[in-house]
């Protein structure tokens, strides 16, 4: 018998949604992680309008910065949308992860400071770091340990160019309710208010991207910042782009980030990895269900964010705030699609 009905392995915010929606499904919950606190990472820390509303349908609400809508800037222009839908929130990572971590120790979720470092599997179920379970759900990010040990990973593509995060915060007022990516030569920078006195900054970029150097390359953002005091450590992550074969191998389900990642610049993984979450739970008797739901709630993520990417790392790089600018109707479409 079974320790457990679900082992979810990662603690993060994928993890414990994934945990939590398990919970509301009536199944016994461990999660393993070995890390301790609120979890902190390298992102852009803002909540479109549809991942708000997928965590308020959870009964989780953490406080932050509202957020109306998306600004693209470079060189003195700017194209910006508004939320149609409502606002998001731009909320600090940590914040995201005590409230959810608060429900799922609410819902009877248990957590055990665990590192998984091998899996053993069985028509009956899947054991790992000494707990036994009917299924087992890998949330444990970019560099998914499952993934691996599932035999799930793909190969890395020498020819693609990888892309890289880095975060830092800095304890200066908003100035605005919106997200700005300010695009600069070669790194774009997501600027995101997360409370009253504190605000994020992402820049994505090739490898070695330098923080003095790619943000004295946004002038209009640098002075923003000029004299702002650094509220904590600067974080990173990458590469960005993560290849899987499939997202089910016997009753192993990736989840999040370690089922697949293209970039952070269309800013919705969090969103996507919710609805990941959700399907998972929802499927977890039937893995070709979830491979199509997988799929189809990851499907806007990928055409999006791949085609941007493409032309962000290419020579039309400097045209696409011009071109959102020139075509709104087309600017706000993929907005409001992102946002959903």
């Amino acid at each position: 018998m079974p320790d457990t009905d679900v082992l979810v392995v990662g603690g993060g915010p994928v993890g414990l949604v994934a945990a939590i929606e398990a919970r509301l499904a009536g199944l016994d919950v461990v999660v393993a992680e070995p890390r301790a606190g609120d979890l902190d990472k390298a992102c852009g820390e803002g909540l479109m309008p549809g991942t708000l509303a997928a965590l308020h349908r959870l009964g989780v609400d953490p406080p932050g910065w509202p957020l109306h809508g998306i600004s693209y800037r470079a060189a003195g222009r700017h194209a910006d949308h508004r939320f149609r839908t409502g606002p998001g929130r731009g909320v600090r990572r940590t914040v995201l992860h005590a409230a959810l971590r608060a429900r799922a120790a609410d819902l009877g979720v248990t957590v055990l400071p665990v590192r998984v470092t091998a899996l053993e599997r069985s028509d009956a179920e899947v054991r790992a770091a000494g707990v036994s379970a009917r299924w087992l759900l890998g949330c444990d990010g970019l560099h998914s340990s499952v993934r691996r040990l599932a035999g799930l990973e793909r190969p890395a593509d020498r020819r693609r160019r990888r892309r890289y995060g880095l975060r830092r915060h800095y304890r200066v007022a908003p100035w605005t309710h919106l997200v700005e990516v300010h695009w600069g030569p070669d790194a774009e920078a997501y600027v995101t208010p997360v409370g009253p006195d504190l605000v994020g900054v992402a820049l994505l970029g090739p490898r070695h991207t330098v923080w003095a150097d790619a943000l004295a390359a946004l002038p209009a953002l640098a002075h923003r910042l000029a004299g702002a005091p650094l509220a904590g450590p600067l974080l990173g992550a990458g590469p960005l782009f993560q290849g899987t074969t499939a997202r089910t191998a016997g009753r192993v389900r990736l989840v999040g980030d370690a089922s697949g990642y293209v970039d952070a610049l269309t800013g919705e993984g969090l969103r996507v990895g919710i609805a990941q979450a959700r399907a998972a739970v929802a499927t977890l008797d039937d893995p070709e269900a979830y491979e199509r739901a997988w799929r189809a709630v990851t499907r806007d993520y990928r055409l999006l964010t791949t085609g941007l990417v493409a032309w962000a790392t290419s020579s039309l790089r400097g045209a696409i705030v011009p071109l959102a600018r020139r075509a709104p109707w087309l600017y706000g479409g993929v907005v409001e699609r992102l946002a959903r």
